[in-house]
């Protein structure tokens, strides 16, 4: 995050918003700007993606289901920007550790020991961390102890759409997304490739929710893709994973999507308009 920080600073925050003697190494200013710029950022890339997978992508027809809410996109909307200043207040504080050099996050190819195949293999080994990660916490998120309070919030959405995405209990997207911000302090991970899979997890979060079903035959049941998670929204206790299905199938909680069967919302659909 610290290159998003200089980069403000250097054409923005220094020259037109702080003042002049207000050193940019200052902590305290380098945690409004972390703040300001982590809620403006969620904000874009929510609206941006959301809004582009929404028009472009979502079916339409969903919204006819009998289980789509009334003026639900707009309930999604309202949820998720009440929510993302909250969720953002304990991300801040991992954003600051990483400024302050206590991840292990590095700036040039050369700092990594094992070069270019080094970024490549921190590319999977996060995707696979963390969608470990997500799965267990998001299936203990679903225990009686939790689920009532702050996950079912984001259970409402039974047909979900692309805004859905980022709808939750400021507790649950903290949740889920911390995974993502702990892997820097545990793995190598350059800072230009870590910026790049943030923008990759927010868009996928946004996909599994476009209620898009389509994916390779020979990855149905390898890709945690909509199809899952929209089984997910529908039944809760199946296709708990992120990008995979591995960890649902070791846990036990792997459910073949009923829209690959001839099962799914848009087949109910379907036969509500032959009856």
């Amino acid at each position: 995050m610290d290159l998003v920080l200089e980069a403000a600073d250097q054409h923005l925050l220094t020259p037109y918003v702080y003042p002049a003697g207000w050193p940019e190494g200052e902590p305290c200013r380098q945690l409004l700007s972390l703040f300001v710029i982590t809620n403006l950022g969620a904000l874009a890339l929510y609206l941006l993606f959301g809004t582009l997978s929404y028009y472009f992508i979502f079916d339409h027809e969903l919204k006819k289901h009998p289980q789509f809410l009334e003026n639900q996109v707009r309930r999604e909307i309202c949820y998720a920007l009440r929510s993302l200043p909250w969720i953002s207040v304990p991300t801040v504080a991992l954003f600051f550790a990483e400024v302050r050099g206590y991840s292990k996050l590095y700036d040039n190819i050369e700092d990594s020991p094992y070069g270019w195949s080094g970024v490549f293999l921190s590319m999977l080994s996060f995707l696979f961390f963390t969608d470990m990660g997500i799965y267990w916490i998001h299936r203990g998120l679903h225990h009686k102890l939790f689920y009532k309070r702050f996950h079912k919030p984001h259970h409402l959405w039974k047909i979900a759409t692309p805004f859905a995405s980022h709808a939750f209990h400021p507790v649950d997207g903290f949740m889920q997304s911390l995974p993502y911000h702990v892997y820097p302090f545990l793995f190598p991970l350059h800072k230009v490739t870590s910026r790049g899979l943030s923008l990759f997890v927010n868009v996928w979060t946004i996909s599994i929710h476009d209620g898009d079903y389509r994916v390779p035959r020979f990855l149905r049941h390898v890709i945690n893709g909509s199809a899952h998670h929209t089984d997910h929204h529908l039944y809760f206790d199946y296709n708990y994973g992120q990008y995979f299905t591995l960890w649902d199938k070791i846990g036990g909680s792997y459910k073949s999507p009923t829209s690959f069967e001839g099962k799914g919302p848009h087949d109910y659909l379907r036969k509500l308009r032959e009856k």
